[in-house]
């Protein structure tokens, strides 16, 4: 009995001994584990009065690493100035590659901020977003999303920090980065020439690898005044799936602005500017339609994208909070509605291919565009201005300190104004330089016939060509006119053929036509081909219209 009584206290103290290493052990890996500190942006360690440069985006992606295994980190491009553009990769698990997507049920969805580098708000806001989701105990969103993130896409740009750029603007203090790019351009207007390393990065790294259904563009306006720290608005051009407009015009985005306010205490309009400022009431109206603009790209691919502008009159603590629950309120919709969104995205798809199988009568591409206003007036949360008197005559508007709510028709619809039928694809039977690199760039299919053929085709006679007067983004941009007329044609061996029955079929067809306002031609890439320098009367263009389906003997150029 004794022996046995000696054996349990033994086995208790041995019991005891364990349990008290055990304890011991797990207090020090919790007070370990409690002393790594959560990463701060620039914006926070300062009381927001700076933003960060490349080195501290850098730094605090490396700090994020250490602290989470739910993130890694690809490069979406080198810039002009040799700077990586870090591309942020969140999931959980972390897909191996876009590949491994191919059978998991998630869908991408993509951020990117700084694209003009005085706008700095989303770079400050979506690094934070990023520590906040994969630092949480329990990470949201990543059972159905995975999120990327390129905080700092101008980073050139960024490395410009002064007081003196953008002086209207409140704060950060300490100053914020420049518009353009290394090479001189603003990389918001290179969606359809690409010819920046960002833009095209963007598209091969992102779009192509990816493939994400939304894109989030955050940018900082400064506009007209108003009281709504956030602005927002959606992809606008018509040639993109008009299904995908009006999702994001009805459902989308009005759910996003609603829990934007009741959740998290933050209003919200769509973008725009007053159309008069003598006469608020007259309309509000973002930018046009035009798809060298990223967020309408986007749409002419046929995927969704939000032009986020935060309200630069406000001040840089409420901006970046503001773009922050933003950016959490979208992911919040895409979570709760992924399904609905990935099937609207396919079979905008499947619509595009079915259309440039046998494209009939009523198939059209929109070569100019009128604007129309919503049924419904928006409001605008703005202030009565006063009309200050100036030499000449003119008169300046001022803003008053008396806030005042403008109920105003919101000039956001655009519709074509004149358009062209679209065909079954395009026959370019010379070497244009560059031509086949850039759709290629694009990720458009490009074939080259293998053997000559003859056919019936459209062909555009020019009747007037007229380069800008000014310099726009290094070019002299086009202006081109004529008609087509339908000939018989011989195409020889190693004629490219560009089908429109493929997802990008409507984006090929925008950078193909000759009277598209922002296609090859408009950006001058047809120049040499267009002058009468070895003719005399019209010049045909050198791409010609397939009206009908018709079997080539033809391979892929990869």
């Amino acid at each position: 009995m004794k022996k046995q009584k000696k054996h349990s206290i033994m086995y208790l103290s041995l019991f005891l001994f364990l349990l008290s290493s055990t304890l011991f052990l797990l207090s020090s890996t919790l007070s370990f584990s409690s002393t790594q500190k959560k990463p701060l942006t620039v914006a926070e360690a300062s009381n927001f009065t700076a933003t960060s440069r490349h080195a501290d985006v850098m730094k605090f992606i490396k700090e994020l690493q250490l602290q989470s295994s739910l993130l890694r980190v690809e490069t979406l491009c080198i810039s002009s100035e040799g700077r990586p553009v870090p591309l942020l990769i969140i999931g959980k698990p972390l897909p191996s590659s876009p590949m491994a997507l191919l059978r998991d049920k998630r869908t991408v969805i993509y951020i990117q901020a700084n694209i003009h580098a005085g706008e700095v708000e989303g770079k400050e806001a979506s690094l934070m977003l990023a520590r906040d989701i994969i630092l949480k105990e329990k990470p949201p969103f990543l059972d159905k999303l995975v999120i990327l993130i390129a905080p700092i896409f101008n980073a050139d740009g960024n490395e410009r920090i002064s007081p003196n750029n953008r002086r209207s603007q409140v704060g950060p203090e300490q100053g914020v980065g420049i518009r353009y790019n290394g090479q001189n351009l603003d990389l918001n207007r290179d969606g359809m020439k690409q010819e920046s390393p960002e833009v095209q990065g963007l598209v091969r790294n992102v779009l192509l690898r990816w493939d994400p259904v939304l894109l989030i563009d955050c940018h900082t306006t400064n506009g007209s005044y108003h009281q709504e720290p956030v602005t927002y608005v959606w992809g606008l051009n018509p040639n993109g799936d008009t299904s995908i407009i009006k999702y994001m015009r009805e459902k989308m985005m009005p759910s996003i602005r609603t829990n934007l306010e009741k959740k998290y205490n933050v209003l919200s309009v769509p973008y725009g500017n007053f159309m008069d400022r003598k006469d608020m009431e007259k309309g509000w109206r973002p930018s046009g339609p035009q798809p060298r603009y990223i967020t309408n790209y986007i749409g002419l691919r046929n995927r969704m994208a939000i032009l986020n502008e935060n309200y630069s009159y406000a001040d840089y603590k409420t901006r970046v909070l503001g773009c922050y629950y933003f950016l959490t309120s979208t992911l919040e919709y895409c979570y709760n509605n992924k399904d609905g969104i990935v099937e609207l995205i396919s079979k905008a798809d499947q619509k595009t291919v079915r259309r440039g199988m046998n494209p009939t009568e009523n198939d059209m591409l929109a070569l100019e565009y009128d604007v129309k206003p919503l049924e419904k007036n928006i409001i605008v949360r703005g202030y009565e201005m006063e009309s200050i008197p100036q030499e000449k005559g003119r008169a300046r508007m001022k803003r008053t300190d008396k806030k005042r709510n403008y109920s105003v028709p919101y000039f956001v619809d655009f519709v074509p104004k004149r358009s062209i039928r679209f065909p079954y694809g395009y026959l370019i039977p010379v070497a244009v330089p560059g031509v086949v690199e850039k759709l290629l760039q694009h990720g458009i299919m490009v074939e080259k016939v293998t053997e000559p053929v003859t056919l019936e085709v459209e062909s555009f006679q020019l009747k007037e060509i007229k380069p800008a007067t000014r310099l726009y983004q290094g070019h002299y941009m086009n202006s081109v006119k004529g008609e087509y007329s339908i000939v018989q044609k011989e195409f020889p061996e190693g004629t490219l053929f560009i089908s429109t029955a493929q997802p990008l079929g409507s984006l090929a067809a925008y950078l193909l036509e000759p009277e598209s306002d922002d296609g090859l031609f408009v950006w001058n890439y047809f120049d040499r081909f267009l002058a009468s320098q070895w003719r005399r009367g019209p010049q045909a263009a050198p791409v010609y219209r397939v009206m009908k389906p018709v079997n080539l003997v033809k391979e892929n150029i990869r």
